[in-house]
Parts: C-alpha cells; structure tokens; sequence
C-alpha cells in the first residue's frame, strides 16, 4: 500500500497581536478567568487581509520551495474555511492564482465549520492514494479570520490564521495511518452563523458536544482500530484548540470516562506530557477555525521531545456538528522540516498592539461589509506596522473590491 501523509506544512498567523491579560483589563473582564481559557496572546488581522490572503501566505512558502515539476504534480486544492468571502465563486480560484498553481487541478472550497480543514485533509490523501501515479500531490489550506465579538469572554480566544499542508506519497512530515479513522458526528445547534456578519451558540452546549465527540470519535476508532487504548497507544496527541483550557476539560472527561480510576495527578501529568506541545501554538494565536488542528498538530510536531517514531492521536470537532479521531506517525525527521519553515520565529516577530491599534483596526475591517461591489482599502493606514514593523518578506493583502471582484497586491516592508 502506498505511504500517503503531510509532506510540508506551514502557518501565517498574521503579523500582529494583542496581550490577552491587556484585553481582559481593558474590556474589564474579570482576569481569574484567564487561567480557564489559558490563552497568553491572540493573533488579529490587518484590516486589509482575508481568508484569501492568509491562505496564500501560509502556502506561499511551501510552493516555492517545489521545483516546477513537484509544483506541476499538485492535482487537487481544498481550502477549508467559514470565512468565505463569496456565496457561490470559491475562495480557493483566487488562492489557486496567486499561487501560480498548474491549470490541470481540481480547487474547491469546504465548509463544516471547523472540521472543514480535517474534511479537505481526508480528501486530498484519499485522492493521492487512489493516484496510479507516482508524486502526485495535493495542497490543503485551512484558513479563516475568526470574528472578535468585541467586549465578552469570547473575544480573548478568537484569532486569525491559516494552516498550508502539502499532501502526498513521501510524507517527511506525518504518515497516516491507513483506515484509523473514527467517526461522531449528528446535528446540534451549538454554534452557527446566522449572516455573515454574526456569529451565535450556546458555548455550555459546545463544549459538551465537543467532549461527547471526543469520546465518541475514539470509541469508533478504537473499533476499528485492533488493541487501540486513549492512554498507552498514542505518545502525543493533537486536539482541535478553541482555547487550551477546553481542552484540558475535555482531555480530563475522556480519561474519567475511558480510563476509570486514573489518579487526578495522573491525569495531569498525563496532559502535560502528550498535550503540552500541543497547546503552544495555539495559546499564542487564539482560535482560527478550521486550522486550529493543524497549528495544534504542528505545534507538537515543533515543540515536543522526538528522539524516534512517535504515534500522535488527532481529534478534530467542527460544530453542528462532524468530529473525527485519526492518528498519524512522526520522526525526529519531521521535526526538522517543522522547524525549517520558522513558525515559532514568525509568531514571535509579530507586532504588539495597544488597545487603541487594536480598536482601530477592528473599526478598519468592518468597513468592508460582505458583499459590498466597490472598496478601496487605505494600505497606509497603519504604517507603524506595514511599513516600520514589517515581519519581513512579502505578504499578499487585499487592496480593493472592483465589482465584486478581490484584488490582492503584494506588500514587500510596505512597499508594492
């Protein structure tokens, strides 16, 4: 059987963010609750950057280290999102051009909110396992700008991101494991966007959900999986973030329930130990949605000790809700190439907002309403950041909407 997984992946995180401690003040919610979300910092986006842009700039670098012909042999791109920027035209053909991709592929765009990425992810390796040729490739992108619902608790975990993962027969990254898959999935209404400028739920029933899916994508795939134990048969696990103290409580349900017994210490450590790397990324970058997973999972991959072949269990939940638990194989290899494309060095580069650039730039990115014909975005708005505080490289931004058509420039240190 052909060896499918992640051959490169890399995230863009965007090029600012803001103290979560500093919003907790300013907003005047109560900071005992900080330990709870466990949350240090969160990533917003510039008025002038999309699901589009952020797609691309976190593959960017991914497709240019291909030689055409490794480039010419990606067959398929998925970009998972809820941050669609058109009811019926993908988000995927404006990221399909930018990034100078072969005509002869499939792009499509899914959504099921964020399990989408995970839904594209399952995707891509089912077509290049089914590939009668070898190389082929696949590129999946997760990426969405979450909405910051300003002045409640939701707003310190919401963020900005995108995950790139370039799938295919030489995993250097991750290898699946062939048909460990678990499934849970039924209708619930604990979150949904009702317009696309609102977002509603019912967080007390989400997180239940979530625990109900965790336990019950593991069931299924413990099913399926001969001999499979949610305590001594994955040395790491990855889980879907939507802030790390959701995670620990879910963790901590799992174990209660799947290993009766267990020692709260035990239980602790037990987090510490295989979801301790997991959550780093994420407590720096805030909830991005359908790629909340994957910089969970790359964030294993980069911060974890790998001295041999690790197993890592990965749990994605979308709400609504679809969840599944898969598992994959790495390598002190895979570290390597994790830590080639410098996300820990990009998170840390970016640029610290006060409260006064932060609320300036959510008044910014709410002047363009969804579905508005004509916009021109002022690309001097923020200078102090666009053009002083460059991270560095090029950065593709969205400069207008010409009848309803997205126009994307790129900003190279804040010069075009």
């Amino acid at each position: 059987m052909k060896q499918v997984g992640i051959e490169a992946i890399n995230a863009y995180c965007g090029e600012t963010y803001i103290d979560v401690p500093t919003l907790f003040a300013a907003r005047g919610l109560d900071d005992s609750r900080i330990g709870n979300l466990m949350m240090a910092r969160k990533s917003v986006a510039l008025h002038c950057e999309d699901a589009v842009s952020f797609a691309v700039n976190a593959a960017k670098p991914i497709i240019d280290a291909l030689t055409d012909s490794e480039r010419d042999a990606i067959e398929l791109l998925i970009v998972g999102t809820e941050s669609g920027v058109d009811f019926g035209k993908s988000l995927a053909t404006y990221v399909h051009d930018h990034l100078g991709l072969p005509r002869s592929c499939r792009l499509f765009e899914t959504k099921q909110a964020c399990y989408s990425g995970t839904a594209a992810l399952q995707m891509a390796a089912a077509t290049v396992a089914a590939s009668p040729f070898e190389g082929t490739k696949a590129l999946v992108i997760s990426s969405d700008v979450a909405r910051p619902v300003p002045h409640t608790y939701v707003e310190p975990s919401q963020g900005a991101g995108a995950v790139a993962m370039l799938v295919g027969d030489r995993p250097v990254v991750a290898a699946f494991d062939p048909g460990a898959n678990g499934f849970h999935s039924y209708e619930v209404m604990d979150t949904c966007r009702p317009d696309p400028e609102a977002e509603a739920g019912d967080t007390d029933l989400s997180l239940l959900t979530y625990i109900d899916c965790l336990k019950g994508s593991f069931t299924d795939y413990a099913r399926k999986v001969e001999g499979a134990d949610f305590l001594d048969t994955f040395d790491l696990l990855a889980m879907h973030t939507p802030f790390p103290g959701m995670v620990k409580g879910a963790h901590r349900a799992a174990l209660r329930k799947l290993k009766k017994g267990l020692a709260p210490q035990a239980v602790e450590d037990d987090f510490t130990t295989r979801l301790g790397p997991a959550i780093q990324y994420p407590q720096q970058v805030g909830n991005i949605y359908a790629g909340t997973v994957h910089l969970a999972l790359a964030s294993t991959i980069d911060n974890a000790v790998i001295d041999r072949e690790h197993r890592v269990g990965v749990f994605s939940y979308g709400s609504g809700c679809a969840s599944e638990f898969y598992s994959v194989t790495i390598t002190p290899r895979s570290q390597a190439a994790v830590r080639a494309m410098g996300i820990r060095e990009a998170l840390d580069a970016r640029y610290e907002l006060s409260m006064d650039e932060y609320d300036a730039l959510l008044t910014a990115t709410a002047e363009l309403k969804f579905g508005m014909r004509d916009f021109t975005f002022d690309l001097d708005r923020f200078p102090q950041i666009t053009k002083e505080r460059f991270t560095g490289g090029r950065r593709l931004v969205l400069a207008a909407v010409r009848d309803y058509h997205r126009e994307y420039v790129w900003l190279d240190g804040g010069t075009r």
